[in-house]
This record gives C-alpha cells, structure tokens and sequence, in this order.
C-alpha cells in the first residue's frame, strides 16, 4: 500500500514540479530560491498527501503554497534590502586616525574602556563609573593614566584640562 502511495506521489510530483517552479521563478526572480521554494511546497504537499490526493487537483494545492511561500519571500527580502540600506546610509561615528587606534589598544582594558566611554561615547564620568562598577575617582584616575600613557605614545603633551 505505501509503495502505492509513494509511486501516485512521485507521478503528481514529476507531472506539476516543473509548472510549479517556473511559477515560482518568475514571482521572485532568483532561479535557486524557486527552485528551493518549490522544494518546499512538495514537501508540504508529501506531509499532506493523505488529504490532498483526494482533491480533484492537486497539483493546484501544491502550487497555491508555492506561490504563498514565493510571496513570503519576496517581502521578506524587500525588508531584508530595505534593513541592509538603512544600515549603509546610517551615519557611522568617526573612527580615530590608526595611530590612535593603535595607542588606545595599548592601554589597560580599565584605561581604554574609560577612554572610549569617555571621548567617543561621550558620557559622564559618573555614567562610566556606573558602567564600569568602580568609583568616580577611579574613573578619574584610569582616564588621566590613559591620558599619560596616549600622550607619550603619539609624542604629545599632557594639559590638565579634562576632568
């Protein structure tokens, strides 16, 4: 009985699978994902082949999900390109010139933290001690450190005006 159902299958399949594709094809214009989209609705319609082998046409049914499954992914690939053109066109904060990358990565994991909450997150020194979990002063203390260690790695002078 199984080998039955598994050779009416495979005859609906081969008769409807290729009408089914290039219906598919040519609603989201892209050859593999039809062909995957396709896939998928025979697969549903294996699942269900108990009940839909009784329609007078099921090659319709297979093909009513392939087209709600091409349609699902034709929005959900505008959203897709919509989301990766909203991330290239937001504007990105400014990245420090390499030898200051460089300088900033040499300091403590406290000292750099500090001073990258501090002059590109621009928070308070409160906020940072709050995020870090240590003391104000010890915010202060990491941030002249770093300030000491920077300025004699890119042969600058330190002035006391911050913090």
């Amino acid at each position: 009985m199984r080998a039955q159902v598994g050779d009416e299958y495979d005859w609906w399949f081969r008769a409807a699978y290729p009408k089914v594709a290039r219906t598919v094809l040519l609603i989201v214009h892209d050859r593999a994902a039809a062909e995957e989209i396709a896939q998928d609705a025979f697969v549903q319609l294996y699942r269900h082949w108990s009940t839909v082998q009784g329609y007078e046409r099921p090659d319709l049914w297979v093909r009513r999900v392939a087209i709600r499954l091409a349609v699902q992914y034709v929005k959900r690939e505008r959203m897709r390109r919509q989301r990766e053109r909203l991330a290239v066109e937001t504007r990105t904060e400014p990245v420090p010139l390499p030898d200051v990358a460089r300088a900033v990565a040499g300091l403590s994991p406290m000292q750099r933290a500090a001073v990258v909450l501090y002059y590109w997150a621009d928070e308070s020194v409160f906020d940072i001690a709050r995020t870090l979990e240590v003391s104000e002063s010890s915010v202060k203390q990491h941030l002249f450190r770093a300030r000491s260690r920077l300025a004699r790695a890119l042969d600058e002078e330190v002035n006391g005006d911050v913090v």
